[in-house]
């Protein structure tokens, strides 16, 4: 956000963080139950892909990473925001580039980053538990990343339409 005032951004930025910190609170409260540990519908989600097409890619790893602590410390514990982490890493790093390049739209952007997500943490799991054998929800887990980025990348466009004009104005 270019040409506003460190206030304005910060008012921004928190407000971002709020939000995502709300969604992930929000999804807590929906029972999932796919017979697979960790796939979630990824509702914060939705703040990081509007983040990326508004505030930008450094904006987005800031907001990302704030929300990623303060629900792992609020919602979790250390070994699931190990987990985030790992998955938020390869995500953001393949939207961004994604967003950067223009190499898809935001649906395609979201699909990517949720797959990059699922690839991330069960990269991580299998290095915390030693043993190969998690990969074996990988399938399960990339369409569930694919079925949740679909679903975030299209509300996160629509939402992205709605607000364009006055994110034009705000910069």
């Amino acid at each position: 956000m270019k040409g506003k005032n460190s206030a304005h951004v910060a008012a921004l930025y928190g407000m971002l963080i709020a939000l995502a910190f709300v969604l992930s609170f929000v999804e807590t409260l929906i029972p999932i139950s796919l017979g697979v540990p960790g796939v979630k519908l990824g509702l914060a989600n939705l703040v990081t892909v509007v983040g990326l097409y508004t505030v930008g890619a450094g904006g987005t790893v800031i907001v990302s990473l704030l929300r990623i602590v303060l629900t792992g410390f609020t919602f979790g514990n250390l070994f699931a925001m190990l987990y985030s982490l790992g998955g938020w890493s390869l995500s953001l790093l393949l939207m961004v580039l994604c967003r950067k390049t223009n190499w898809m739209g935001t649906t395609g952007t979201s699909i990517l980053g949720g797959v990059g997500h699922n690839i991330g943490q069960v990269c991580v799991a299998a290095l915390v538990v030693r043993q190969a054998g998690v990969f074996y929800y990988l399938p399960m887990l990339l369409i569930a990343g694919t079925a949740a980025g679909l679903v975030i990348g299209i509300l996160g466009g629509m939402i992205i339409s709605r607000i364009q004009d006055f994110i034009k104005k705000m910069q």
